[in-house]
């Protein structure tokens, strides 16, 4: 059996060598338009931070051998064809129509099963300028080393990122705090990882970039990149012009499926990717595809869906392997789960946000937010952000995002919930979750039970939200109808109360009596440092007889990650 794998970076490679274990007889031949092959491309920002002190470290296996055309062949006894360009698939002959770079020659290889791997290319803007000299993406290693060299050559003084996703959050701390260069993140869209975190969410990484130095400049048209003499000097957009000598297009990425196409494979007129069923066939039963070029379902919305990961073109691979060598594996889809580094914070997230949630017709789905340590607080790393999007009608989880130091226990509760998120949890689910505990790992109460906590509050309507968005909005108005209960301690308050007349203390300790003499005509708005206390109070009130009594989620601790000064 011969199989011809087209694409050498993650699925493809992975494909071949399971494949190879799997039938040693079969004949592989592994063919890469690049020299480079086999690199782990999600380490190249850290190449550029100098994390990943050289380039061949993305390249080598973890016995430090590096993965090049000669280990493929000598070591894995895979035909390894670099500099070599498919450029037809012809399913009638079964053959690909190769071009060899290097020398122009071109050949027909036969085979018996084809794989394509080809991932994707970067998603260019359509502008002016994005061809002048400094001017870059980040899709694969000689673009990172190109950056790599401006930097180590200190040619880079004005760096830009366009692009507020994983790629530019993870490059903007390579040029802010690696290099110590000043930096601007430019970004369509109102707030920073759109559609994969809620603004409730992005507004701390967008503060926390500002505290790191980083420029970021939101809502923005970018109509061109400016040069002179043919190189890079600025960014111009609607309204403003940004000096940059170096600018990154972190814009995203379309699956490459031009041979597909030109093959008449069925290619998604929606996605783009190659379609494929859960055995990672395409519509040709002998030709299989995996990795950034393919459409997989989405296990909560059930629609096809694109995802650029290196975890789950792996996944693919393997599936694909085993499916040629005579196995029945299945790829059932993803739920979309996500962690990146951002200096030092962790941001993770699965499923839905609430904006997606709704604009895929969940119009019951709503939030609830928990602000909590990550381990006990005696062993505290520092409070965490957890949100769990939901639908309010049928309690079924949606998503899950959260934001916390940079340690592990971002990603332990991203695990967690994306491990049964394809089961379709309810709420109830989630606080039934069984989870270890230890003090210096974790809560008695994990950080997702008290989330889950929250939501079934959210669901019964134990109380009454309002947004921060708002409660500011009226206290800068100076709303006489509304009144603010602060139930911290008084050392906690400190002078807040003298900077806003209707702002009150009333401590948690004595608030049970006190709380009986505040107005019945007034909007009570309950407040404290992470909104459990505050929760409390407001069921006092209400057992009070109470009416017009509203929390904000995340107490005092969420605006002020905001950037906001109460």
């Amino acid at each position: 059996m011969r199989v011809v794998i087209i694409g050498a970076v993650a699925c493809g490679t992975k494909t071949a060598c399971r494949l190879k274990r799997l039938r040693p007889d079969a004949e592989i031949i592994l063919i890469d338009k690049d020299e480079y092959i086999s690199y782990g491309g999600c380490g190249m920002p850290y190449y550029l931070t100098g994390d990943v002190s050289h380039i061949d470290e993305l390249r080598r296996t973890t016995f430090y051998v590096l993965r090049d055309e000669r280990f493929f062949q000598d070591i894995k006894g895979i035909t390894t064809l670099t500099k070599t360009l498919v450029e037809e698939i012809d399913r009638k002959k079964k053959v690909v129509k190769v071009r060899y770079l290097e020398n122009g020659k071109t050949e027909e290889i036969s085979y018996d099963k084809l794989v394509i791997a080809t991932g994707s290319t970067p998603k260019i803007p359509p502008i002016p300028g994005v061809d002048l000299d400094g001017v870059f993406t980040l899709s694969n290693l000689h673009d990172a080393i190109k950056i790599k060299e401006r930097l180590v050559n200190k040619t880079v003084e004005n760096p830009l990122v366009i692009g507020a996703g994983f790629i530019g959050l993870e490059v903007v701390e390579a040029f802010g705090e690696s290099w110590e260069i000043p930096v601007t993140l430019v970004e369509y869209f109102p707030q920073v990882l759109p559609r994969l975190i809620d603004p409730f969410m992005s507004r701390i990484v967008e503060h926390h970039l500002k505290t790191k130095g980083v420029k970021v400049v939101l809502n923005a048209r970018v109509k061109e990149i400016v040069g002179k003499n043919g190189k890079v000097v600025g960014v111009k957009t609607e309204d403003k012009f940004y000096p940059a000598d170096l600018v990154l297009l972190a814009t995203g990425v379309n699956p490459n499926t031009e041979l597909a196409k030109k093959a008449g494979l069925f290619v998604s007129s929606t996605t783009g990717g190659i379609v494929v069923n859960e055995r990672m066939q395409t519509s040709d039963p002998d030709i299989y595809a995996g990795g950034d070029c393919v459409e997989i379902k989405h296990l909560v919305t059930g629609k096809g869906v694109v995802l650029p990961m290196g975890s789950l073109a792996n996944r693919q691979g393997r599936v694909i392997a085993t499916n040629i060598a005579g196995g029945n594996a299945l790829f059932k889809g993803t739920v979309g789960s996500f962690i990146l580094k951002c200096f030092d914070m962790a941001i993770g997230g699965c499923g839905l946000s609430l904006e997606l949630a709704r604009a895929e017709g969940f119009k019951d789905a709503t939030y609830a937010l928990n602000i909590q340590h990550e381990r006990a607080h005696f062993f505290s790393t520092g409070c965490s952000y957890y949100s769990l999007i939901f639908d309010k009608r049928t309690t079924k989880v949606l998503g899950f995002q959260t934001i916390g130091p940079f340690t592990d226990g971002t990603l332990a509760r991203v695990h967690a919930i994306s491990s049964i998120l394809p089961l379709k949890p309810t709420i109830e689910d989630v606080i039934s979750l069984e989870l270890p505990y230890s003090p210096p790992f974790n809560t008695a109460l994990d950080p997702i039970h008290n989330t889950a906590h929250i939501a079934e509050n959210i669901i019964y309507e134990r109380f009454k939200l309002i947004s921060w968005d708002s409660v500011i909005e009226r206290l800068r108005k100076k709303d006489e109808s509304m009144l603010i209960v602060d139930v911290r301690t008084p050392n906690e308050v400190r002078d807040i109360t003298q900077r806003y007349p209707n702002w009150i203390n009333i401590p948690y300790q004595s608030a049970r009596t006190e709380i009986k003499s505040l107005p019945k005509d007034k909007d009570l708005i309950i407040v404290c440092s992470v909104g459990a206390r505050a929760y409390e109070v407001a069921r006092w009130l209400f057992a009070e007889g109470y009416k017009n009594v509203y929390v904000p989620l995340g107490g005092i601790v969420l605006p002020k990650s905001w950037g906001e000064e109460l």
